[in-house]
C-alpha cells in the first residue's frame, strides 16, 4: 500500500484510523500503565545501585526515566478515566439522546443557567474526545521534553568534566574556552526556555528571530527536538491543545509538593534525620539487608545483637574518602588522577614492569596505612586499633573490612563509634563518621 501523504487514498486511511484511534489509545494506555507500575520499583533499585557504585551518569539517566514513568502513569490513568467516561456518555446518548431540559421541569433560573453552561450532550461528548486525544499525545511529548532537559544538563557536565576540569589541557583553554562554551550553552538553553514558555515569541519578532535562529538550529540536534517537532507545532496551532498543555504544568508542580509532604508524629523522634546516639538505623546492620538491591550506604556491623566474640565492620569506599586522605597526606597523591569513567581495551599493548609493579604495591600499602590512621575506632570510650583491609561485601560493594575482638567486652548495650580525621583550613579535626549501637550477649 502506498503511504504517499499527498494522495487522497492515504488521507482517507488516516481519517479512518483517526476515528478508530480510541481503541488503540485504550489498549496502549492499559498495557503501558501495567508495565510502568511494574518497572518503577526495578528502576528505583537500579538508581540505588548506580548511586552506591558512584555511576553518576547512569543514575542521572535512570532518574529521568523514573520521572518519565511517573508522568506517563499520571497522564495515562487520567486518559483511561476520561476515555471510560466518554464511552459511557456514548452509551447513554444511544439510550436517551440529547438532554431535554424542558422535561426536567426546573425553575427558569436553573434551566437557563444549565442550557448556557452545558449547551448540549453532544458538545460534552466532543469535549471529552478532545481532552482524551490531547492528553494521550501530550503524555509522550512531555517525556521528550524531559529527555531534552537531561541532554542539556549532560552537555554541561561533559564540558565541565572534559574541558574545564581536565588538567591535561592548557590552563588558558580550560578557563577561557571551557567557560565560554558553558556560557554559550546556558544562553542557548535560556533562550530556548523563554521561547518554549512564551510559545514561540522569539520566532515572531524580526530582530530576536535572527539572534535566536542559530541557537534554535543547534539545539534542535543537541536536544533531539527534531524528532518530535511536528507534534509541538501541531499543539501550538491549536488553542485547545495550548490550554491543556499550559494547565498540566501547574498540576505537576502541585502534585510534586503534595507527594513530598509528610506527617510528623513526634516532637523529638525523627527517623529520617536520626540522632546518632539514640537511633538504631537498619542500614548499619548487615543482617537487615535482605533485598537484592538494598545497598550499604556507609558502615555496617553484622547485627544489632552480637553473640560472637568479634565485630565484623565493613565501611563502603567513596571518592570523598580518598580526597580526604590526599589532603592529609599529600605525598601519596598521584600526579595524574586516574579516577573517573574509562574505556577499557580488551587488548593490553604494554605490561607494567616489575619495578613499576613493586612501586604500585608499596603505594597501595601506604594508602591503606593512611586509611587506618585517618579512621579511629571506639567502643564506648575505649579506642581499638584498626586493621582495615580492602574488601567487597556479598553485594559487590568495594570498601574496607576489619574484625574487632570483643571477647572481654561486658554483656549489654554498647556503642561503636568511628571518627575520621579531616583537614579544614590547616587544622586537623575529628569528625564523627558513624555511630552504631549494639547489644553483646555471650553464647
Amino acid at each position: 500500500m502506498s503511504n504517499d501523504h499527498t494522495k487522497n487514498k492515504f488521507k482517507k486511511l488516516l481519517d479512518k484510523l483517526q476515528q478508530d484511534s480510541w481503541q488503540l489509545e485504550l489498549l496502549i494506555s492499559g498495557f503501558s500503565i501495567l508495565g510502568l507500575f511494574t518497572a518503577i520499583e526495578f528502576i528505583k533499585e537500579l538508581i540505588a545501585a548506580a548511586t552506591i557504585f558512584q555511576n553518576r551518569y547512569k543514575a542521572m539517566f535512570l532518574f529521568i526515566v523514573l520521572i518519565s514513568c511517573h508522568i506517563l502513569i499520571f497522564n495515562l490513568i487520567i486518559h483511561v478515566i476520561l476515555r471510560g467516561l466518554w464511552i459511557g456518555a456514548l452509551g447513554l446518548r444511544y439510550i436517551s439522546g440529547d438532554i431535554d431540559f424542558d422535561n426536567l421541569n426546573y425553575q427558569a433560573r436553573f434551566k437557563s443557567y444549565l442550557k448556557r453552561k452545558i449547551i448540549s450532550f453532544d458538545k460534552y461528548i466532543a469535549s471529552l474526545e478532545n481532552y482524551c486525544s490531547i492528553l494521550f499525545s501530550i503524555s509522550f511529548l512531555l517525556v521528550f521534553y524531559l529527555i531534552s532537559v537531561f541532554l542539556m544538563v549532560f552537555i554541561l557536565i561533559l564540558i565541565s568534566k572534559f574541558i574545564i576540569s581536565n588538567e591535561n589541557l592548557p590552563k588558558v583553554f580550560r578557563e577561557i574556552g571551557g567557560n565560554f562554551l558553558a556560557i554559550l550553552v546556558l544562553i542557548g538553553a535560556f533562550l530556548t526556555l523563554i521561547d518554549f514558555i512564551t510559545q514561540g515569541y522569539l520566532k515572531k519578532k524580526k530582530i530576536l528571530s535572527k539572534i535566536y535562529f542559530p541557537f534554535y538550529w543547534a539545539y534542535s540536534y543537541l536536544t533531539l527536538s527534531f524528532l518530535y517537532r511536528p507534534l509541538v507545532y501541531n499543539f501550538l496551532d491549536n488553542k485547545f491543545g495550548k490550554r491543556v498543555s499550559l494547565f498540566l504544568v501547574p498540576i505537576y508542580i502541585f502534585i510534586f509538593f503534595l507527594i513530598s509532604g509528610e506527617t510528623k508524629v513526634s516532637n523529638y523522634i525523627d527517623y529520617s534525620e536520626p540522632a546518632m546516639l539514640i537511633t538504631m538505623k537498619n542500614e548499619n546492620y548487615w543482617n537487615m539487608y535482605t533485598e537484592k538491591y538494598h545497598y550499604v550506604k556507609t558502615t555496617t556491623i553484622q547485627s544489632k545483637i552480637i553473640k560472637e566474640n568479634y565485630i565484623n565492620i565493613f565501611s563502603v569506599f567513596n571518592s570523598n574518602t580518598e580526597d580526604n586522605i590526599f589532603k592529609l597526606y599529600t605525598d601519596i597523591k598521584p600526579e595524574k588522577d586516574l579516577r573517573g569513567y574509562k574505556f577499557n581495551s580488551p587488548i593490553r599493548f604494554k605490561r607494567d614492569s616489575k619495578d613499576n609493579s613493586n612501586t604500585k604495591d608499596s603505594l597501595q600499602l601506604k594508602y591503606l596505612e593512611m586509611y587506618n590512621i585517618v579512621h579511629q575506632l571506639y567502643i564506648d570510650s575505649t579506642a581499638y586499633k584498626t586493621e582495615f583491609l580492602v574488601s567487597k561485601n556479598s553485594k559487590g560493594q568495594l570498601g574496607f573490612e576489619t574484625f574487632i575482638n570483643i571477647k572481654n567486652l561486658s554483656e549489654g548495650k554498647h556503642v561503636l563509634k568511628i571518627e575520621r580525621l579531616e583537614l579544614e583550613e590547616k587544622d586537623t579535626l575529628k569528625i564523627i563518621d558513624v555511630v552504631i549501637p549494639f547489644w553483646h550477649f555471650k553464647q
